[in-house]
Parts: C-alpha cells; sequence; structure tokens
C-alpha cells in the first residue's frame, strides 16, 4: 500500500466511524476499488487496526468526562457508595452493553472476515438498514435525555450493535436506531454509540495488531497502517464535533438517503460487472 492510499484510507475511517453511514462498508469500497483483495488477511487487520486512530478521538475528545467515569468505576470496586454515583452506573452500563459485540465478534470472527467481505453484502446491508434507521428516526420521541440513559438501554444499544458486524449496516448506525426506539433524543443516542464504541473497536483493534501482525509486515505494511491511524485520529475528531452539532437540530434523514444512494450504486457497479464483489 502507498502512503497515498493510506492517507486516502485513513480520511474515508475517520470521516465515516461515527457517522451512521459504515466506516467499514466504505472502507471495503474503497479498497476494493483501489485494486486490494479485500478479504486478504492483511486487509481484513488494516481495516481494524486504524479504527483504533477514531477511537483515540474519542478518548480525548471526551476525556474529562471519561475519567470520571473510570474514577468511579475503580471507586465503586472498593466503596459500596460510590455505586450510586451517575458516572459509575453510566460506566457499568457501558461495559455491560459491550459484552455482546465481543462474544459474538469473537464467536464469527472467521465469518465477518471471509463471507460478509463482499459488496453485495455491503451494498444489500445499506440499503437495507437505512429503511430500519428510517422507521426508528421517524418514530422517535425524544422524551429521554442523558440522565435517563440505563442499564436496559445499554442491553438494547449493545446487543444491536452486533449487527454491525455485517459491514455496511454501521456500528453507530445500528446503536443509533436502538437508543432512538428507546425514546431516547438524538444527541444521546450519538453521545451512546461514541462511549460503546471504545471498548469494542478497541478490542477488535488490539486483537488485529497481535494476531495478523505478520499479515501486516508482509501485506499493506506498518508504516501506511499507522499513517493512515493517525489520519483517522485528526479527521474522526473534526467529525466527532461536526456530528455533535448536526443532530442537535437535525434529524438522520440526509443519512438515510445517501446509505440508499451508494447501496444501489454499489449494487449496481457489481451486477455490471465493472468490479467484482470480492
Amino acid at each position: 500500500m502507498s502512503y497515498l492510499e493510506a492517507i486516502i484510507l485513513g480520511a474515508i475511517e475517520g470521516v465515516t466511524e461515527f457517522l451512521p453511514i459504515s466506516s467499514t462498508g466504505h472502507l471495503t469500497i474503497a479498497e476494493k476499488l483501489m485494486g486490494f483483495e479485500i478479504d486478504a488477511a492483511d486487509i481484513t487487520a488494516f481495516t481494524a487496526i486504524i479504527q483504533v486512530g477514531a477511537i483515540a478521538a474519542v478518548i480525548i475528545y471526551f476525556w474529562g468526562e471519561l475519567w470520571g467515569i473510570v474514577r468511579a468505576l475503580a471507586g465503586g470496586l472498593v466503596d459500596r457508595s460510590q455505586r450510586a454515583t451517575k458516572d459509575f452506573r453510566f460506566g457499568l452500563a457501558v461495559a455491560v452493553g459491550s459484552i455482546p459485540i465481543a462474544v459474538v465478534g469473537l464467536a464469527l470472527r472467521h465469518v465477518i472476515e471471509g463471507p460478509l467481505r463482499s459488496l453485495w453484502v455491503v451494498g444489500a446491508a445499506l440499503i437495507g438498514w437505512s429503511i430500519v434507521m428510517w422507521a426508528a428516526d421517524e418514530q422517535a420521541t425524544q422524551e429521554r435525555g442523558e440522565d435517563d440513559f440505563n442499564m436496559r438501554d445499554a442491553v438494547a444499544m449493545g446487543l444491536t450493535q452486533c449487527v454491525a458486524l455485517v459491514p455496511g449496516v454501521s456500528r453507530s448506525g445500528a446503536t443509533i436506531v436502538a437508543g432512538l426506539f428507546r425514546g431516547l433524543d438524538r444527541v444521546t443516542v450519538t453521545r451512546m454509540s461514541f462511549f460503546l464504541a471504545i471498548p469494542a473497536l478497541t478490542a477488535a483493534g488490539l486483537l488485529e495488531s497481535v494476531t495478523k501482525a505478520s499479515d501486516i509486515s508482509a501485506g499493506v505494511g506498518w508504516g501506511p497502517t499507522l499513517v493512515a491511524l493517525v489520519v483517522a485520529f485528526f479527521v474522526a475528531y473534526a467529525s466527532i464535533a461536526w456530528l455533535l452539532r448536526y443532530v442537535a437540530h437535525n434529524n438522520f434523514g440526509v443519512f438515510v438517503a445517501y446509505r440508499i444512494l451508494l447501496g444501489i450504486i454499489v449494487l449496481g457497479i457489481v451486477a455490471a460487472g465493472v468490479t467484482s464483489a470480492t
């Protein structure tokens, strides 16, 4: 992989990781158009590892809140009285909500990195989940805010997050849908999708770094991988700030329309033989 390709892919990751349009889907499309084997071990590892850059952006952006949550969780382990604090309850909810994707991700790891890495799957998922997003957005009551976020919300969003293991669905799109169906407002579900991303994507990136290190070295290379990770960090940081401002005053309709259009284009070029699905 050239450094220019790495910069482009890092920018794509940064822009799309937290928007409900599927970063993995966009990376899969871009990697295929660049001529890479999208189901090759080094490419699937690269895709997971550079997500850590986007997660680092979340950690820096929400550092003050995250540090308070970590302290509350640590304090709650030794002091029962601290378990009643908002930060402890929130941190525990995020931890529990992260369990489903960890279990399902590990159990279906080879399926996710193999048969699901197809442009047919990406295109269909982009369109299919758009319908679910539209339905959730249309019926959103937004009657509950962040102070109302509870364990049931975390579990619902965590379970739905597993659907995003299918490229094209979108991890943030899946969690946002679950939160909207639970009656949470758009800003709250967007913020929760950020926090739920931290354990899931950090674990996935670190796992791929360790288990696929030799594949990265022999394939795309660690130089381009690290460059893409750094680019993803800076672009994702800007994307987070923009998205929070956007959802404070708008619904998710523009993302639904974009997903459907992109899905149609992807399925069209594969059906026309412009490129193969894998």
